[in-house]
């Protein structure tokens, strides 16, 4: 491949990205606040750089996927940032998962500098990660899109292109919002179910027969009857989403009442966990409270 891809990132989602795209031939080079989480990545041919703007200098296509908007502020504006490397003609593609706001300030910065943005969140957990089947949620230029097509062919299965920038983040906002209300959900059930004194597996039964199914319960669901939270997607970061949710609601004058209930949940069962928990960690409240 002649594209050089640049990735900053090497979380849950970012190392797998990284190998996929190093399967595919990519010529790739990596940052990450921890330079231990680049080991994997560089003992398959990646190359480690030293700062956002040395990995930024040396991309075609620069990919972030960082935890939060400070995240991204600091690695694109902060010292020895992105954004002071990228070349005229570059792409930077943001992964991370943030709000429209930011996304259109970071997609004026990039035109400052004759540089092309996309916001491109993406779902589908670990697994899709390292099966390079995630799906993209996209915003920016329909062109800019069809320039990153083959990287994005690396990692994704599907990509949707949206609308203009910001529009990627809306639906991926509101998507994680579905998705935490669809496990808060379960997890009520589960609750109500015990309580009748019937063991949760049996409503898990009759819901994976019935138009009770939905693909991210077929995953939750074992880990909430076995009290298993091992982290896929934090419950850290799904109580962001919400946040963020809520604040583009209110933005926008939209009122989410079963949304803005479901960011309480969580937040208090953030509030007490005492390590990194997947968000199907929301069955805790009803385990904590004896409901």
């Amino acid at each position: 491949m002649n594209t050089s891809v640049g990735l900053i990132g090497l979380g849950l989602m970012g190392r797998p990205i990284g190998l996929n795209l190093l399967k595919k031939g990519f010529s790739l080079t990596v940052w990450n606040r921890s330079a231990s989480r680049a080991e994997a990545l560089a003992s398959q041919g990646a190359r480690v750089a030293g700062s956002p703007r040395e990995v930024a200098a040396a991309s075609d296509v620069l990919i972030v996927i960082v935890s939060d908007p400070p995240a991204v502020e600091q690695v694109l504006w902060g010292e020895s940032g992105a954004l002071s490397g990228l070349r005229r003609g570059a792409i930077l593609v943001d992964c991370s998962t943030v709000s429209p706001a930011l996304a259109r300030r970071s997609a004026a910065a990039c035109s400052e500098r004759g540089v092309e943005y996309l916001d491109a969140p993406v779902t589908g957990g670990t697994w899709g990660a390292e099966k390079g089947e995630l799906v993209m949620m996209v915003g920016g230029a329909a062109e800019t899109l069809k320039r990153v097509e083959p990287v994005f062919g690396a990692i994704a299965k599907r990509w949707f292109h949206l609308g203009p920038n910001g529009a990627g983040q809306s639906v991926k906002l509101a998507m994680n919002m579905l998705l935490a209300l669809e496990v808060d959900a379960l997890a009520e059930a589960l609750a109500l179910t015990r309580a009748a004194g019937i063991p949760g597996e049996r409503l898990v039964e009759v819901m994976q027969s019935s138009m009770g199914r939905a693909p991210v319960l077929d995953v939750k669901a074992p880990m909430l009857l076995q009290h298993n939270y091992a982290p896929s997607f934090p419950l850290r970061l799904m109580h962001k989403d919400l946040a963020l949710a809520m604040d583009l609601a209110k933005e926008l004058g939209v009122n989410l009442p079963a949304g803005s209930a479901a960011e309480h949940v969580y937040a208090n069962v953030l509030s007490s966990a005492r390590e990194d928990l997947d968000y199907a960690a929301i069955g805790r409240y009803w385990e904590k409270s004896g409901k």
